[in-house]
């Protein structure tokens, strides 16, 4: 059952190397998000690029560089590495995404609010 203000999803339909995307209802406002599983752990981010604010995917959950080492935002080309969130390459170096709170609930990622 997903209630507003959280997001649920089984963590198998998120495998490695792999993100889902989704929205949540925070403080009468829908934000984007995705969840990435990068290196054995689940992070889930606003989807909103620490340079401009633009959505990272201009194709649709569409997050990873090609060699899959690093989440990339199709506007600028700004990369992130995906367990921190931290910017280390192009218009926003030593920003960060905005991490949301994600715990696992048996099976099931739950991602909620800041």
């Amino acid at each position: 059952m997903t209630t507003p203000g959280e997001w649920r999803c089984a963590a198998a339909s998120v495998p490695p190397g792999r993100t889902a995307t989704f929205r949540l209802e925070c403080g009468g406002r829908r934000v984007s998000g995705f969840v990435v599983n990068f290196d054995g752990g689940y992070h889930a981010y606003l989807n909103r690029c620490a340079h401009v604010g633009t959505p990272l995917d201009l194709w649709p959950n569409e997050f990873f560089t090609e060699d899959g080492r690093a989440l990339i935002c199709s506007t600028h080309g700004a990369i992130y590495e995906p367990a921190t969130g931290l910017c280390t390459a192009g218009p926003c170096v030593g920003d960060r995404l905005s991490r949301l709170p994600l715990r696992l609930d048996g099976d099931t990622l739950v991602v909620t609010c800041p």
